[in-house]
């Protein structure tokens, strides 16, 4: 018989009611809304070349590393132990691990490598399935694919920099360009007096050579700050410096060409409330050497070609983000058991599941109807052009800010498990925000939806068209565009104070009339009452009393 303090280390109960430990679960096959969308919007190529990326991504060895590089951040490290400055920031292995799932199977390329027939469409759904395994690390994949159309106004630079870019090898070396057998691309934009204002911007370009003609083969220094620095230890940045002309666009490469270290000075790494996997830094650049990139005095349109590539992929993320918590929390109800029953069972925990679900799946329809319009946009189609043109402000804006709500409902779910690190779930919460912050916060984002409806009333045009379809077959989304479409022959200045309502009324009608086109009816007609009817509210869990609750529960899958 054991002794006292023996007995006293023994267990004083047994572990009951609680979930078994995560499993391998494949992303893709487990996941209908995604398979659907695939199904109706892309080649049959993309669902195949995805199947492999859905079963690591949700592999619990994957998985694992998610919470690693979560867990250990990376660490700025300025000079080495003989007082040699370096400016690099140094990784956790499971950051790498997770670059090399990615890039090593050309998830960052493949936009590119299969541009017209499908490409933007893959891109999207591999980073809505990566986006499930950590979301910090898709920023760098995000900002390497976004890279190439800014290099595109530069042949000569898209034939020095883009085959490293598209090559599916990832090489995290700190060596010149030209002895890495893969690249990555990062973004400096913003400086501290300016923030979303970048033509506040101070940072000055200086050419090297004594005439403009012979500035591309001697290069340009600049002199300033970035507030925020994406990526830190990229291959090269995309960046803005005022120039003569006024802002322009340059590319920053890490090394210059002589194989010597940029005078690019790291000051700090930003302590972030998320998205801790991932380095973000303010920089000094000291006389850096730069090569200009479009047409001087153009910046800000240089590089809005990239930005409108981050947009749909910052407006994907938390599509993602938000399935990845309801499978998490659907996963718990169903094994979990208070008052006599699974928690599954419980009437307002079916409603308020059900009403999650149906918000990922209008997400997931809108993000994959953007990347088909950019995928139309590359074989010359101008209709499809047109909706790639407003599309991605739309589904960015209103994707985050649904988003940290959803978040804090999951965590509810699980209770007091919810809300401690060990869960995926408090991960996701300090996420949240991130995307609706990055390229644009919230007010950014509608200002740009007017100017692009002042600008371009074609991009409006196609907006009706692809909503015309759904009309007549539900008074909801009827009373909705009618009322939308008086709102929109208002005057600019009528219009701003209400650019949020605008944004978030077009988003909703747009992912109505996906739902009822394409979905299954019960999905469809439950989404408008809910969203677009009298019934309408801001919280999750309220849906209507007559809610076809076991199919939508259905959909969430294993």
């Amino acid at each position: 018989m054991p002794d006292a303090p023996a007995r006293s280390r023994l267990a004083t109960h047994e572990v009951t009611n609680q979930p078994a430990p995560p499993d391998d679960r494949d992303l893709l096959a487990g996941d209908t809304p995604l398979m659907e969308a695939l199904a109706r919007e892309a080649p049959d190529w993309v669902a195949r070349r995805l199947a492999p990326l859905g079963r690591e991504a949700g592999s619990a060895e994957v998985q694992a590393l998610g919470e690693a590089a979560n867990r250990h951040p990376p660490e700025l490290r300025l000079f080495d132990r003989h007082g040699r400055r370096l400016d690099e920031v140094s990784y956790h292995p499971a950051y790498h691990a997770l670059m090399r799932l990615a890039i090593d199977h050309g998830w960052h390329a493949v936009a590119w490598q299969e541009e017209g027939r499908g490409g933007h469409q893959a891109h999207v759904a591999a980073l809505y399935l990566l986006t499930q395994a950590e979301p910090g690390f898709c920023c760098p994949i995000t900002m390497t694919h976004a890279a190439m159309p800014v290099l595109r106004q530069s042949p000569a630079l898209e034939a020095h920099w883009g085959p490293g870019l598209l090559a599916w090898d990832y090489d995290p070396r700190v060596l010149p360009a030209m002895e890495k057998t893969g690249l990555t691309f990062g973004m400096a934009m913003t400086e501290k007096q300016g923030g979303s204002d970048v033509r506040a911007n101070s940072t000055r370009a200086e050419p090297l050579a004594t005439t403009r003609a012979e500035c591309s083969g001697d290069g340009w220094r600049l002199t300033g700050h970035k507030w925020f620095c994406s990526a830190p230890m990229s291959d090269a940045f995309l960046t803005l410096a005022q120039t003569d002309e006024g802002l322009s666009c340059f590319l920053v490469p890490r090394f210059t060409p002589e194989g010597e270290r940029n005078a690019i000075e790291l000051q700090r790494l930003k302590d972030k409330c998320g998205n801790r996997a991932n380095a973000s830094a303010e920089i000094e650049y000291r006389g850096a050497w730069a090569e200009p990139v479009g047409e001087p005095g153009r910046g800000i349109a240089t590089i809005l070609e990239m930005v409108q590539q981050t947009r749909l992929d910052a407006a994907t993320a938390p599509v993602g983000m938000m399935r990845q918590a309801l499978v998490e929390a659907w996963r718990h109800v169903r094994e979990r058991h208070a008052f006599g029953r699974a928690l599954a069972d419980q009437p307002l925990m079916r409603v308020l599941l059900a009403d999650m679900a149906l918000e990922v799946e209008a997400g997931l329809a809108l993000s994959m109807r953007t990347a088909r319009a950019f995928d139309g946009a590359a074989r010359g189609d101008a209709d499809e052009a047109a909706l790639a043109r407003l599309l991605p402000t739309l589904a960015k804006y209103w994707h985050n800010k649904r988003t940290p709500a959803f978040m804090a409902e999951a965590m509810e779910c699980l209770g007091g498990i919810g809300y401690v690190e060990e869960a995926p779930l408090a991960r996701l919460y300090r996420e949240a925000p991130v995307s609706s912050i990055w390229e644009g916060s919230g007010n950014v984002i509608c200002l740009d939806l007017l100017r692009v409806l002042a600008r371009h009333p074609a991009s409006l045009e196609a907006v009706r068209a692809e909503l015309a379809p759904a009309r007549g077959r539900l008074a909801e989304l009827d009373r909705a565009l009618a009322r939308l479409d008086a709102d929109l022959v208002a005057s600019p200045e009528a219009l701003e104070p209400r650019a949020r309502w605008l944004a978030q009324r077009l988003a909703q009608c747009l992912q109505a009339a996906l739902l009822l086109r394409h979905g299954p009816a019960d999905v469809a007609e439950t989404f408008c009452r809910s969203r677009l009817g009298e019934e309408a509210g801001p919280a999750y869990g309220v849906l209507p009393s007559d809610a076809p609750l076991t199919s939508l529960l259905a959909r969430i899958g294993d």
